[in-house]
């Protein structure tokens, strides 16, 4: 609904906007001087852990993951915070603000204020500002053809926050999938922006598929997802094929992404599910030729961080998402 409401409204036509609503992208960039340029995003969302500390925690790292992905530094944020002030404590209020900073200092970045509002629904986020140069934005409208394309978390975050909300997730894969999700991406941005990467974005509520469909449509190209290789956190894909607890979101998103796909048959319902669910603080989707993959594979390894190659861009005969598996191809 809102890709199509977007389209409706009006463009800028200041030339200073470098990146706008056009092309779906993490966040705003605006052009300050010839070597500066602003990088503006903002996420908020409900709690989809039950410790307000680490909920905290995550909707920072969520927030601060869109600068990360145009290839950014982030340098302030601004708390925004709906609260039940009937229904909650305030320790609960000062714990989700102090995991909040907790990863804000972590990132270097300088919290600066916020807005609060009494609200029946809790949520929380962070509005972030950071810097870049002008001339070395990545967007997700730049992926070639030939392309690795890089994952640097695993996914199924979504899954198994569902399966919590209903009593259905073990604890230890609760802890880790949150372990993943407060992490940064900052070094995984660092280290893209250095091998030259040509474009990114960060996956996080419209899933793998719906994220590759919006690099895949900027970039006019066809990114093919090998799901042989795709990194599943513990417990996400026993959810998955227990075809049970289903979100919203994750139905929604397998719905908008279909008229521009093509599956294979070897690929199964619930690897689908994997593919539709909605992250929160994902990681980064890269898209990079394949010498420069090479390097960042490297890189990542010697800092002791994980990535993985997920698939490929190909020219666009039709679909702009391909669907298969290397693991049932004809050998």
């Amino acid at each position: 609904m809102l890709d199509r409401l977007l389209s409706k409204l009006p463009r800028s036509l200041d030339p200073n906007l470098l990146v706008g609503l056009s092309t779906a992208d993490d966040a705003g960039v605006y052009r300050l001087s010839e070597e500066l340029a602003l990088v503006q995003t903002l996420d908020f969302f409900t709690p989809i852990v039950d410790d307000p500390y680490d909920y905290g925690r995550i909707a920072a790292a969520n927030s601060l993951s869109d600068i990360y992905a145009m290839g950014g530094k982030p340098i302030t944020a601004m708390n925004i915070l709906a609260f039940p002030i009937t229904a909650l404590d305030e320790e609960v209020m000062l714990k989700i603000l102090e995991g909040g900073a907790a990863i804000c200092e972590e990132a270097g970045v300088t919290l600066v204020g916020g807005h609060s509002i009494t609200d029946k629904e809790l949520k929380y986020g962070l509005s972030v500002t950071g810097l870049i140069h002008p001339e070395r934005i990545i967007t997700n409208s730049q992926a070639k053809v030939g392309d690795i394309l890089l994952l640097t978390k695993p996914l199924g975050s979504g899954l198994i926050c569902n399966a919590m909300m209903n009593d259905a997730a073990k604890p230890e894969d609760v802890r880790n999938s949150t372990e993943v999700m407060v992490e940064l991406n900052r070094l995984a941005s660092e280290i893209a922006v250095q091998n030259d990467a040509h474009s990114m974005t960060d996956i996080t509520g419209y899933g793998l598929l719906g994220h590759s469909l919006e690099m895949a449509k900027a970039s006019n190209v066809c990114l093919r997802l090998d799901t042989a290789k795709l990194p599943v956190l513990p417990g996400a894909q026993e959810i998955a094929e227990s075809n049970s607890y289903y979100s919203g979101g994750e139905r929604r998103n397998l719905k908008f992404v279909t008229p521009f796909l093509s599956k294979a048959d070897s690929v199964s319902d619930s690897t689908m599910r994997i593919l539709s669910d909605p992250q929160t603080s994902g990681g980064l989707l890269i898209a990079v030729d394949p010498v420069a993959a090479e390097k960042i594979e490297e890189k990542m390894k010697t800092a002791k961080k994980q990535v993985w190659r997920v698939g490929e861009c190909d020219e666009r005969r039709g679909a702009f998402i391909e669907v298969f598996s290397s693991a049932f191809a004809i050998r």
